[in-house]
């Protein structure tokens, strides 16, 4: 039984973890804060006392329930990525230990200040990484190494990015030039200071964006990936590359065989194949290391406490956003 908004532990000793759930399907306004008793790791599982959880669109999916699932018959958790220090050990885990920095890729309840992770699921954070920084990459950069690995964009081609300046966009940024790849990244006017810094070259959106584009590749667009999933920049995408199948999204992924292009998922729990999987470990670990020795980087858009998490989504539904939300317990 949750115990809403009690902020000490219980006179009896017992330690209560804060979490973050949902019994309804809704706005923001449906997240609630409530508590339990710490939970016990079972077999090939440690209890992770979190220091930061990242917050994505899918959570937000998640709570609207626009993302297909069961009638909600007990309260429903947040949270796929975060980051914090082994506090206790199940049985039969090797290879870890109490005190540990980690960080956990495809969580089960991010959203909270204890959370249970099988050791699959853990990745050692670079003691020189914050934790805040750490929990904002498993989606985003996983994603996005997925995508550039797969688009097929290579050396000297010339990808589009629309929405740039977003946590995804960003990391895309990075990988791809890290190929040699030219990116054209669309961002609003305030944020592509942040898209050029980063080495793509930055191009406003709005009215007159085809023509932009062209100005600044006079060479043309080899391939597009559509991060902002309006019919804007879908019209754009079609205007510059042809050939749709070198157009991908991660945004409007119902109508992309029915439009003719490819689509991603921006995150878990949709099914992955076990090397899309393997994809998106690879762009967490590669992401930590280039924070670690200062070749990548990560913005952090704001951070809330873990007990605002509603107004963090509110944030998060209010679009425009450079870099990513992060939830502090």
């Amino acid at each position: 039984m949750a115990i809403r908004i009690s902020w000490k532990t219980f006179e009896t000793g017992v330690h209560m973890q804060t979490v973050i759930q949902y019994t309804q399907f809704g706005g923001p306004e449906v997240l609630e804060v409530a508590q339990y008793p710490d939970p016990v790791p079972g077999e090939g599982k440690v209890l992770v006392a979190v220091k930061a959880a990242g917050v994505n669109p899918i959570d937000a999916k998640l709570r609207q329930g626009t993302r297909p699932s069961d009638p909600i018959e007990k309260p429903r958790r947040l949270g796929l990525d975060a980051s914090g220090i082994i506090s206790a050990l199940g049985p039969d885990v090797d290879g870890w230990a109490v005190g540990d920095e980690v960080v956990v890729r495809g969580a089960f309840g991010g959203y909270a200040s204890e959370l249970v992770a099988s050791t699959g699921k853990l990745v050692r954070k670079p003691a020189n990484v914050p934790f805040d920084q750490a929990a904002a990459l498993g989606v985003a950069a996983g994603t996005a190494y997925q995508i550039v690995d797969s688009i097929g964009a290579g050396e000297g081609d010339v990808l589009l990015v629309h929405a740039a300046s977003g946590s995804v966009g960003q990391a895309v940024i990075q990988f791809a030039r890290d190929k040699g790849i030219v990116v054209v990244g669309t961002a609003n006017a305030r944020n592509l200071d942040r898209v050029s810094e980063l080495g793509a070259i930055a191009v406003e959106y709005g009215d007159g964006l085809v023509e932009r584009v062209r100005a600044a590749v006079p060479q043309g667009v080899d391939y597009v990936l559509d991060l902002a999933g309006t019919d804007a920049a879908l019209q754009a995408s079609f205007e510059l590359v042809p050939d749709r199948s070198h157009i991908g999204t991660i945004v409007v992924g119902a109508k992309a065989a029915e439009l003719g292009i490819k689509a991603w998922s921006g995150g878990n729990p949709v099914p992955l194949t076990d090397e899309e999987n393997a994809l998106r470990d690879k762009g967490l670990e590669v992401a930590l290391a280039g924070l670690a020795d200062g070749t990548f980087q990560v913005e952090i858009a704001a951070e809330y406490p873990l007990v605002e998490a509603a107004e963090a989504h509110r944030a998060l539904k209010s679009g425009g956003l450079r870099g990513k939300i992060v939830l502090v317990p």
